[in-house]
């Protein structure tokens, strides 16, 4: 898939096209928003469900899907816009199946480093009952990968 391309066709008309119930999107801006997304899809795991072009800037909407569920959404860089938000400021926790942790934790310690990336804190426990690990994207970001799913609402 081209990195302006989407997986959805306006003649898509499968319930997989349907609009995901997601209703809190973590959003952030990059410096170079296609390193990002191809970082976050080829080393992390995300897929790109869309990434779109803007006129004045090279990615104008991304969104990237975590595969057990959840989404970010992501952009170029723009300052002068209304809605901005400085590169490299944001923190995201992601939810892995037990099962995948540490999957995870040896791509990321195998692949991240040659995409700019590094893994802050290595793989561990926590006193919450949690395996956790903590990236550093190309940008900044922190992304905190572990296996506390929440609390039940009450």
């Amino acid at each position: 898939m081209s990195i302006h391309e989407s997986t959805r066709t306006t003649a898509d008309t499968s319930d997989t096209g349907a609009a995901p119930t997601q209703h809190v999107w973590p959003t952030l801006q990059a410096r170079d928003a296609r390193a990002l997304v191809a970082f976050l899809t080829d080393v992390v795991g995300f897929a790109a469900t869309a990434v779109m072009a803007g006129e004045d800037r090279d990615v104008a909407h991304a969104q990237l899907d975590w595969p057990h569920g959840g989404a970010i959404m992501l952009g170029s860089h723009s300052p002068e816009r209304e809605w901005s938000r400085e590169p490299g400021t944001c923190g995201t926790y992601v939810v892995v199946p037990d099962d995948e942790i540490e999957a995870l934790d040896a791509r990321l310690r195998e692949h991240a480093p040659a995409a700019g990336g590094r893994v802050v804190v290595p793989l561990r426990d926590t006193d919450y009952g949690s395996r956790e690990l903590v990236l550093q994207d190309p940008e900044g970001n922190l992304w905190s990968f572990g296996t506390y799913r929440g609390e039940p609402r009450r």
